[in-house]
């Protein structure tokens, strides 16, 4: 699984991050995704990297522009991981 990390700029209250991860659900299959209009960023798991040019699109076409992408491999850390 891998986490992407999207810095967005025009996101400024609950309802752009309402509208920002509805965009993402929509354009990809994703395990979970949060988003932040303090701290400006998009928060996505999924399994495809290759999604994120997608997902750029996606969010970039509802008017909100993508300044940065990272990212980094993600493991589920629960109570009976090692």
């Amino acid at each position: 699984m891998v986490k992407l990390t999207f810095r967005i700029d025009g996101m400024r209250c609950g309802m752009c991050e309402t509208h920002v991860n509805d965009v993402v659900r929509r354009s990809a299959e994703v395990k979970k995704v949060t988003s932040s209009h303090r701290k400006g960023e998009t928060v996505v798991l999924l399994e495809d990297e290759s999604l994120a040019n997608v997902i750029r699109a996606g969010i970039e076409k509802t008017g909100y522009r993508v300044l940065s992408v990272t990212s980094e491999p993600y493991e589920k850390k629960g109570l009976f991981r090692k």
